[in-house]
């Protein structure tokens, strides 16, 4: 079923080869129903976001200025305590981000530990780089904690000339954040916007590194590239520490309750973060046909007949979830 389902989305999207969360519009073609029939937990987003506050009308209309920026860098630099040596670049998505990094240096070689964020090999692979799975190398990509089994690295990994830190999903354990290593020369710690105050639509990453790394980036991500609703909604989600510290909490009991809920249907839990869960079970995609049927989605990979990876569900969607198992 999911190489059906694989060869559907390639007529339409050429990207979707590349392995990634989300596709409901293949998953409905194949299972039916609506967009709003389905719930989707093949993605590690927040399904609580942060409430969005009230936008100005120039937000819409005006082209972003500079105050507007520098309040979410500032905004940015103290919720994840960003070393003074380190500048920060907003994006429009952290993917955006990735795209470009390998240009920062000579194409060489690069080490990626699989399995991992696969856009990290897509984009070193486009600049002409060799991507490889042991070192040693002139690159190195460590996916923090990384997708899809929750692995945490340590400052010791990130040894290479050019080491890209990818943080996306850090949020939800801050005391295991590298971001001090931000300051150091050809280092490159990035941050999303999307997957912990849940609102992935928006397209905002973050780039924290030296400032002759910033300024490189700045310079191949263009100007404007954060649209004024992006800037102000970041700010004023990034000033709210009170409702991270909630969401944290909240996220832990929720991660508790989903492997209860999988481990009591006979699955193995494989590993994961709080905003995402990563289980083994004997047929991934028997399991994910069969959560389909009831227009729930999940995640399968390519290289795994038994790994089965669910987000977290919004609040009414628990008991739709155990009725599906």
């Amino acid at each position: 079923m999911t190489d059906v389902l694989d060869m559907q989305m390639d007529s339409i999207n050429p990207r979707a080869r590349r392995d990634h969360g989300g596709g409901l519009d293949g998953a409905m073609r194949l299972f039916g129903g609506a967009r709003s029939d389905w719930i989707d937990l093949s993605t590690g987003i927040n399904p609580h976001p942060h409430p969005i506050g009230d936008l100005a009308q120039s937000d819409w209309t005006e082209l972003p200025d500079h105050g507007a920026f520098e309040a979410l860098v500032a905004a940015a630099r103290n919720f994840w305590s960003v070393p003074d040596g380190a500048a920060i670049l907003p994006a429009p998505g952290a993917s955006a981000l990735i795209a470009r990094l390998p240009a920062l240096a000579p194409a060489g070689t690069v080490e990626i530990t699989p399995p991992t964020y696969n856009e990290h090999a897509a984009a070193f692979s486009a600049h002409g780089w060799t991507v490889q799975s042991t070192g040693p190398a002139e690159a190195r990509v460590l996916v923090h904690p990384n997708n899809p089994d929750g692995r945490l690295w340590t400052v010791a990994d990130a040894s290479a000339p050019l080491t890209v830190i990818d943080e996306s999903f850090c949020d939800v354990t801050p005391d295991a954040s590298l971001i001090r290593l931000a300051e150091r020369p050809g280092t490159v710690v990035l941050k999303s916007f999307g997957k912990f105050w849940g609102l992935a639509g928006l397209r905002l990453g973050f780039a924290i590194a030296r400032p002759e790394i910033i300024a490189r980036l700045n310079d191949l991500t263009g100007p404007w590239a954060v649209s004024g609703p992006a800037l102000r909604i970041g700010t004023q989600a990034l000033l709210d520490h009170g409702w991270a510290e909630q969401t944290r909490t909240r996220l832990a009991a929720d991660a508790a309750r989903l492997d209860g809920l999988l481990t009591s249907k006979g699955a193995e839990l494989a590993g994961g973060t709080t905003l995402f869960r990563l289980y083994r079970v004997e047929d991934a995609a028997a399991w994910q046909s069969r959560l389909a049927r009831a227009h729930i989605w999940s995640r399968v990979f390519p290289y795994s007949d038994h790994f089965l990876r669910l987000g977290l569900p919004p609040a009414q969607g628990w008991d739709r979830l155990e009725s599906a198992l």
